[in-house]
């Protein structure tokens, strides 16, 4: 099976990153064919800086190497590397219906959010299904709210192959197995455009500052305590084991404990949790050249699959033989 996913370099990975996508990015490479792609063509959309762009797509790279990519066995690259991509999008935008863009709710939703409305946004999902029918990809594994953009991307391809052939693979969604939402230290959900992040691998003392800031209801500390209701105690469940969970639970419930209490321990399960990691994630940020051609590995044989694809389309198109770039 032909596993397809991309992640965008909008910033430093936090943990709900990790809960949301990387850790199912990581178990799907046992027994698929794995593409993941570093997503810097889309995150232009916002008008991010060069320099911002450069490090978080180092940033991004180092983080999935260090939780357990296997560079060897799955093709990893950054987006942008692969130019191919770019002429497909062009291929599919000619067969694209602009009101099928229009029905998009992520495009509604950034521009509510205060983003630009500029063409790439609103173009941005022929982008993203040139990155899944280039590869020929059967499975893109994707939030319950990103199930939109597989069904887009379906559509494109059936308005190719219905106009030009057969050419494209029509991609199934894989729904992730989501946790509850993540909460971020203000409540919401955790978010680099909220601020509210808990970065994987940001300094410990800099973890437990912000754990101790997580906001809690005022129930006195002799009171029972809902459990259910608690930000701490929907991060503990994503670290603590089943027995501890009952544990705190029942504290909870009992009272006589303070959400202190539990902001400590949640500091010290996400510190211990991501240590095994981290040594790996030091390790690389000392030799970013080591990571940059591992990158450039991943696109070469990223783009060795990308130009057949493309070689079809064009053929199907009538532009002729493809002869790279």
């Amino acid at each position: 099976m032909r596993v397809l996913s991309g992640i965008q370099p909008s910033g430093r990975l936090h943990i709900g990153n990790y809960f949301g996508a990387i850790r199912q990015h990581i178990s799907m490479q046992r027994g698929n064919d794995c593409f993941y792609f570093i997503a810097d063509y889309h995150a232009l959309t916002s008008n991010p800086s060069p320099k911002d762009v450069a490090t978080f797509t180092l940033d991004v790279a180092m983080d999935y190497i260090a939780l357990g990519l296997d560079i060897e066995k799955t093709i990893f690259w950054r987006q942008s590397d692969v130019p191919e991509v770019t002429e497909l999008t062009w291929l599919l935008s000619c067969v694209t219906p602009k009101g099928l863009l229009e029905r998009c709710t992520s495009y509604k939703d950034k521009v509510a959010q205060g983003i630009s409305p500029n063409h790439g946004l609103f173009a941005y999902p022929v982008l993203q299904a040139a990155d899944i029918l280039i590869y020929k990809s059967n499975v893109v594994p994707v939030g319950a709210d990103q199930k939109q953009h597989i069904e887009v991307t379906r559509d494109i391809a059936g308005y190719f192959n219905n106009t030009y052939g057969e050419i494209f693979v029509l991609p199934e969604d894989h729904i992730i197995e989501s946790v509850a939402v993540v909460p971020g230290v203000d409540g919401r959900k955790m978010s680099k455009s909220y601020k509210n992040t808990i970065e994987m691998f940001e300094p410990e003392k800099s973890i437990k500052s912000k754990v101790m800031k997580i906001v809690t209801d005022s129930t006195p500390v002799e009171s029972p305590k809902d459990p259910d209701k608690c930000n701490v105690f929907a991060l503990l469940k994503l670290f603590a084991s089943p027995e501890e969970i009952k544990q705190w639970d029942e504290r909870y419930r009992k009272g006589g404990m303070g959400y202190g209490e539990a902001k400590k321990r949640l500091a010290e399960l996400i510190v211990e949790y991501f240590g095994p990691f981290r040594q790996k994630r030091t390790e690389l940020e000392s030799n970013p050249d080591y990571v940059k051609q591992m990158l450039a590995k991943g696109a070469h044989r990223a783009r060795a699959i990308a130009a057949k694809t493309l070689a079809e389309a064009r053929k199907a198109v009538g532009l002729g033989e493809y002869y790279g770039r």
